[in-house]
């Protein structure tokens, strides 16, 4: 099975870490210390928060992109419309932003918020019973 890890600059990772604990994420301390954290998503997928310092090591004679600049959006596949609200709401209340409107096309549902670091977050609920027959029969 292939894991997948983002790596993701952050500028403190004791309130990364702080923020993203707030939205029940847990981190792999087998991973984590001073300089990164290994943030748990699902069982086979991880977000690495590494100190800005720490990423630079990684992309050399490269610069990180400003929170104003947008390279990647991270999407999350949730169990349901209300996880997707409470995400966000937490993501909120923890100082995270919502960066757009929530988008509703029946099957799927979606919303997105900024985090403490500029990163975009794109919780979403797709039901798949219920995606349009002119999809379905797209090979």
């Amino acid at each position: 099975m292939t894991k997948v890890f983002v790596n993701l600059p952050v500028r403190d990772l004791k309130k990364t870490k702080e923020f993203f604990g707030r939205l029940r994420f847990s981190f792999n301390p087998m991973f984590t210390d001073d300089n990164a954290a290994c943030m748990v998503i699902s069982e086979d997928n991880y977000a690495m928060l590494l100190a800005d310092k720490f990423f630079m090591g990684f992309i050399p004679g490269r610069e990180i992109c400003d929170a104003e600049s947008t390279e990647v959006l991270v999407a999350l596949s949730l169990d349901s419309r209300a996880e997707v609200d409470e995400i966000v709401s937490k993501a909120v209340a923890a100082g995270g932003s919502e960066y757009r409107e929530k988008q509703d096309y029946g099957w799927m549902y979606g919303r997105a918020f900024k985090d403490i670091n500029g990163h975009i977050w794109e919780p979403f609920y797709m039901d798949m019973d219920a995606i349009p027959e002119e999809m379905k029969n797209k090979k």
